[in-house]
């Protein structure tokens, strides 16, 4: 299981955006958002290719970096350890509490609606 920082989020959603990127690319997408300087960025990477999220190449005239894991799994995994530490992995419990602090807009319960149909639907066969 790779655990990722709040940091290291934003820098793989831009990399599944479209990779590879390249150091001065990320630093400059979160410039001013953030107030990433370059070397800030190559200490995320570095600390995420330890943890086996990215890698790199040598391109031409930069590294290219590149996600090693697939964000469904990303957020897979996640959601398992948010749900264990929180609801002891019941997902019911968590749905209740949100049903129960009016936290659901009508539009995101019609699609739990379809998300649980589907899965029913897909159980039968």
């Amino acid at each position: 299981m790779i655990k990722l920082s709040e940091a290291e989020w934003k820098v793989m959603n831009y990399l599944w955006e479209e990779a590879p990127r390249t150091i001065m690319q990320i630093t400059n997408h979160f410039k001013e958002t953030t107030g990433w300087t370059k070397h800030t960025v190559m200490t995320f990477l570095r600390r995420m290719e330890e943890k086996g999220a990215v890698h790199y190449e040598e391109g031409e005239r930069a590294k290219l970096f590149y996600p090693d894991i697939e964000k469904t799994e990303a957020a897979f995994q996640e959601t398992e350890e948010f749900l264990d530490k929180v609801f002891n992995g019941r997902l019911g419990l968590m749905l209740n509490t949100m049903v129960e602090r009016k936290s659901l807009s009508g539009e995101e319960i019609t699609e739990l609606y379809e998300i649980l149909k589907r899965a029913e639907e897909d159980s039968t066969l």
